[in-house]
């Protein structure tokens, strides 16, 4: 009896204690550019995304895989969100959090995206979802402007790897 009830009043305290929520950094352009020109040998895997966007969306799950299956190695998966700062309380912590995601989020605070686009890559059009994989120690760098699937991360990040 005594047992179950030291069991019960820790289950308790368990719930009692709130779980620590996925924190959303907020940046401007300059402190995103510089994590992603750091001379380290870790490979990054940045995936540019917004809230309002249904195929950003429907790819994060293949991030959040990826992010599971190379914890522990030298790769990171960064998420970006281009939502607007403004929307930070209302909708991005309750997205990130509803949806349990475990990567590194950011969102970016930029309005104008004709001052930043061209220094992530020359090539992006605007169109998210985006995806850039870097790797600076190694000098790699690949960028996909479109939607994956799972085989379709799987397949490039594997490639990138090599």
């Amino acid at each position: 009896m005594l047992l179950s009830r030291i069991l019960f009043a820790s289950l308790l305290l368990l719930l009692a204690v709130p779980s620590k929520a996925q924190q959303v950094e907020v940046v401007k352009f300059p402190a995103l550019e510089k994590r992603l020109r750091q001379p380290n040998d870790t490979t990054y895997v940045v995936n540019f995304w917004a809230t309002w966007c249904g195929p950003c969306i429907k790819e994060l799950p293949y991030f959040e895989q990826a992010n599971k299956t190379y914890a522990g190695q030298k790769v990171k998966v960064l998420l970006v969100s281009l939502d607007y700062a403004s929307q930070l309380d209302k909708k991005v912590k309750p997205f990130v959090q509803k949806r349990g995601l475990k990567s590194e989020v950011l969102l970016l605070n930029e309005t104008d995206p004709n001052t930043w686009l061209g220094k992530v890559d020359d090539n992006w059009s605007g169109s998210i979802p985006f995806t850039l994989m870097l790797n600076n120690k190694k000098q790699k760098r690949a960028a996909f402007e479109q939607e994956f699937t799972q085989a379709e991360l799987t397949t490039q990040l594997t490639k990138f790897l090599r």
